[in-house]
């Protein structure tokens, strides 16, 4: 017999309490995602998605808001260690991810600014990319069917503003984008599909009944799904004991607006350490977690002095050199990466899985990953 939440009336129990085909445990880009997805190929599915805050607490609205696929020296890095094939299937699945985004949602929704990426570049990095220009290219080909998805452009260093670096490439395919209409966008589309969506429910423990598993709430709510689908990231590791994801927080800053400001574009810099962008007329900076990984390494969402003091150093020796400004937001999220820096979907016993790590690249990782799980369930 089904255990019985007490003190619910019959109305909620054939609605809000009922059995439901999937479970989804997380509310962020990845559990939205599968939940569109899962609904799309199951039309008479229920389905339920937990999120445990008023808004997901991880990265989905805390990260930058770039649309992007990688930049040349991530990818050069990530093609020694894991190799060419593996580096170019997942460069394909986020470029094809922000085709789909676009595709599905439509720019208007999502704020979408196709302003194209680019990378700064020290005189070191600048070497490597020259000589592994024409393999990069050539790889992007295959995925684009551009001759050319990455240009130099050093005379736009000037005109952008930037300081202190030696060169700077540009892909015309990245943009950018407003990470709260995303998952505006996409949980409007999941509720309009059926998809039931709860906020504020903190799930404390998952039991497998083999037929069905019961989902413990920390207000003392319990949910019934045959199905169950982890997409917690980087929390992943307090609810499953077989995931191993290590947490990697993001820290971020952000400009007063700016008169006159040249910047345009999404920017990387040390294989993606760094990244900024302007979002209208303000800078967005982000990264340096470089300055201490191991205290990085964390869940914990308050910022800290040393990875903000040198943020602020990037932006007033790079970005913003001899102008005024004043910063009015800080803030962090927490991102999920696996050791070999591949997005996970890992079997739970027989009817869990455990969606773990898009490293970095959720935005453009997910749309991808979400059609996996579907067709693995």
């Amino acid at each position: 017999m089904s255990k019985l939440n007490q003190q619910i009336s019959l109305w909620e129990q054939e609605t809000v309490f009922k059995q439901y085909d999937f479970a989804i445990i997380g509310g962020g880009l990845v559990g939205l995602w599968c939940a569109v997805a899962l609904q799309q190929k199951y039309a008479k599915a229920k389905i339920l998605l937990l999120e445990k805050s008023v808004v997901p607490t991880g990265a989905s609205t805390r990260n930058a808001g770039f649309a992007c696929f990688g930049s040349p020296t991530e990818m050069i890095f990530d093609a020694k260690a894991m190799g060419e094939e593996k580096m170019w299937l997942i460069v394909e699945m986020r470029f094809k991810g922000i085709d789909k985004i676009r595709k599905i949602l439509g720019d208007a929704a999502i704020d979408f600014d196709a302003c194209g990426g680019f990378e700064c570049l020290a005189t070191a990095e600048a070497m490597e990319v020259n000589k592994h220009l024409p393999w990069l290219n050539e790889g992007m080909k295959t995925i684009t069917g551009r001759s050319e998805s990455f240009t130099w452009c050093d005379h736009k260093l000037g005109v952008l503003g930037l300081t202190g670096f030696e060169r700077i490439i540009e892909n015309k395919l990245e943009g950018g984008l407003h990470s709260g209409q995303l998952v505006k966008a996409l949980a409007k589309k999941a509720v309009a599909a059926g998809v039931t969506i709860l906020y504020g429910i903190a799930v404390t423990d998952t039991t497998d009944l083999g037929n069905r598993f019961v989902i413990s709430a920390a207000n003392g709510h319990f949910f019934n799904a045959n199905k169950l689908i982890y997409c917690t990231n980087a929390f992943t590791n307090s609810l499953v004991k077989e995931a191993n994801v290590t947490p990697a927080r993001g820290q971020i800053i952000v400009t007063n607006v700016i008169s006159n400001l040249s910047l345009r574009g999404t920017f990387h810099y040390n294989q993606g350490l760094y990244y900024f962008r302007n979002v209208g007329n303000r800078v967005l900076l982000g990264g340096a977690r470089n300055q201490a990984l191991d205290q990085e390494r964390t869940t914990d969402l308050n910022t800290t002095t040393i990875i903000q003091n040198e943020l602020e150093r990037f932006l007033a020796e790079h970005i913003l050199k001899g102008k005024d400004y004043d910063i009015t937001h800080r803030w962090s999220g927490i991102m999920g990466f696996t050791h070999n820096k591949e997005p996970q979907i890992q079997p739970i016993g027989n009817n869990a899985l455990a969606v773990i790590a898009c490293n970095g690249m959720g935005v453009a990782l997910s749309p991808i990953i979400a059609e996996r799980v579907a067709a693995m369930l």
